[in-house]
């Protein structure tokens, strides 16, 4: 029986990975890979990690060193990092909410104090600082750009603000620039979340060099995968090593293992998932130019479509890196009964994001009841997550795009439009 599960287990993986070498795998796996190629029928995922045969080796090279957590290829992993975004430091860790909390415990915030953010992200972005008692204070979003609205944060100030998390949604660059000032004029920390915009720039400048501290996360329907985990970055000397210490249990740079010099946690990143990370960055200019290829040609088959437009690059924005294909929806359009007709038509669609502050938990903890922030609860009912991977091709595309201009002609002509 559990032979038999651990087959069916190797089937299912080599089945699901479409662009598998077949040149790395042995005659058995490779019997297995055809038999489940040919019972697969065929489907457009959501997203879909890029997995070269190159990736598969610099995996299984470390498997084969014996040295598989706090070895060489997190070091090379955090070195390229280093040297993509322009940073004096890059820690490796094991997620971009672990990677959040400690540029937050790092910069000595703590009960009582407030950071301003979006309430238009993805949860960690505000859990980060509740995991320090602090309070996520959020601010509305730019309808266009769809971060942080300098005016909007300004006002939220109080006596109490310490810092502010803006985020860099969807690639899309935040409006560093006026964001940078207002925190120089009041001595705030600014920790970036740039978990989904590796390689974006602003102002011809790479986000993830604006702020005390910033993370890029590598989850796998990011721009690259390390499977799970995030890069922390920072041109300060004291703040990398803090979280070096405190993600590596609060051990100190030369102590000994079993000697904790601060309240630290385990999040470390192993040594597989940072080999991963060096083979992927290495084609990372590659695989950022094939997705804003791809979300060119959504552009171009959505421009005739009435009522929808893809996302695009601010002014500021030098480069947009596109995490997703996102398009708007005018606000007549019921967006979660298009993405049920959709997925009647054998195309994925998603939400996104839920604003923050009308998720369960901070209406409990808040007492958020919906109408605090309207630009991004208008903003979260028009969003539409398109399919979007590296891989996908042309055809793909537009495929999807006449199913959605089918489905909106069909809302337009019920009269529910």
């Amino acid at each position: 029986m559990l032979a038999r599960a651990g087959w069916n287990l190797l089937r299912a993986v080599l089945g699901e990975n479409r662009e598998t070498d077949k040149r790395s795998l042995t005659s058995v796996e490779h019997a297995l890979w055809q038999e489940r190629q040919a019972t697969m029928a065929p489907r457009l995922p959501m997203s879909a990690p890029d997995i070269s045969a190159d990736d598969i080796a610099a995996v299984v090279a470390v498997l084969n060193s014996g040295t598989l957590a706090l070895g060489p290829a997190s070091l090379a992993f955090e070195q390229a990092m280093a040297d993509y975004v322009g940073a004096a430091h890059a820690i490796a860790v094991n997620s971009g909410t672990s990677g959040l909390h400690l540029c937050v415990r790092a910069a000595g915030i703590g009960p009582g104090d407030e950071v301003v953010t979006s309430p238009f992200s993805f949860v960690a972005s505000a859990n980060c600082m509740l995991f320090e008692g602090a309070v996520p204070v959020f601010a509305d979003i730019d309808a266009e750009t769809m971060c942080l609205d300098p005016a909007q944060v300004e006002a939220a100030l109080t006596p109490r603000t310490r810092g502010i998390l803006p985020v860099h949604v969807f690639g899309q660059p935040a409006a560093m620039a006026p964001l940078g000032e207002i925190a120089d004029a009041r001595d705030l920390v600014v920790i970036e979340d740039a978990c989904e915009a590796l390689g974006a720039e602003y102002r011809g400048r790479r986000v993830g060099t604006f702020g005390q501290s910033a993370c890029f996360s590598f989850y796998p329907n990011k721009q690259m995968t390390t499977g799970e985990g995030a890069i922390v970055v920072t041109d300060c000397d004291r703040t990398a090593a803090a979280i070096r210490s405190m993600r590596n249990q609060g051990r100190g740079a030369m102590g000994a293992w079993l000697e904790h010099e601060v309240l630290g946690y385990n999040y470390r990143m192993t040594e597989m998932s940072a080999a991963l990370g060096v083979s992927q960055l290495s084609r990372i200019e590659t695989i950022l130019a094939t997705r804003a290829a791809a979300a060119a040609r959504y552009a171009v088959g959505l421009a005739d479509i009435p009522g929808i437009a893809m996302i695009a690059a601010a002014p500021d924005t030098t480069r947009l890196s596109w995490f997703a294909a996102i398009a708007r929806l005018d606000p007549w359009f019921d967006r979660d009964r298009i993405i049920a007709n959709l997925a009647n038509r054998g195309i994925p669609a998603r939400a996104y994001f839920s604003p923050l502050h009308l998720q369960p938990v901070y209406r409990e903890r808040f007492g958020f009841r919906g109408g605090e922030f309207p630009v991004t609860e208008q903003v979260a009912r028009t969003t539409l997550a398109l399919p979007f991977f590296n891989a996908i091709s042309r055809d793909q595309i537009e495929m999807v795009c006449a199913q959605v201009g089918a489905v909106l002609a069909d809302e337009r002509a019920s009269g529910r439009a």
